[in-house]
């Protein structure tokens, strides 16, 4: 790792389980001072954040950030170029697609989200979900003892 590289990552554990992910994007985020300690100190919480498109502009709600002063959950904008705000625009006019932050993380200090264009997942879909991560865990644990 070289200097001003960090490995901090946030996951929104959440995402994938309710929501079948399709396109990814790398947006920045427009964020403040003490917003960016708090992500070097690991106190972000995004399970129950979303993305929404507002004016032609994307914005990032709902994240948690856990800091002593300040707005913790105000609203961050995201910076994105023209032509994936327009495709995301078209995708997300479609019926059931929304913006999930799926991986907040730093990069040469600057503050990355990734966005997942998802459908949201039917209750049977997720039992599914659990069934086939728990077989997947079975046959690794049968291959751990041979």
């Amino acid at each position: 790792m070289t200097k001003g590289q960090s490995k901090k990552e946030f996951f929104n554990k959440r995402a994938r389980f309710d929501y079948d992910i399709g396109d990814t994007f790398e947006a920045g985020v427009a964020l403040t001072g003490d917003e960016i300690k708090v992500i070097r100190a690991g106190r972000v919480d995004m399970t129950s954040s979303y993305a929404k498109i507002i004016k032609g502009e994307v914005y990032w709600l709902g994240g948690n950030f856990n800091m002593d002063g300040g707005d913790r959950q105000r609203t961050r904008k995201l910076l994105l170029h023209k032509e994936e705000i327009k495709r995301l625009i078209g995708k997300t006019a479609e019926q059931g697609y929304a913006l999930i932050p799926i991986k907040l993380y730093l990069t040469r200090g600057k503050a990355k989200i990734e966005l997942g264009l998802g459908r949201g997942k039917k209750e049977y879909e997720k039992r599914d979900t659990i069934k086939k991560r728990e077989q997947q865990r079975e046959i690794e644990k049968k291959l751990k003892h041979f």
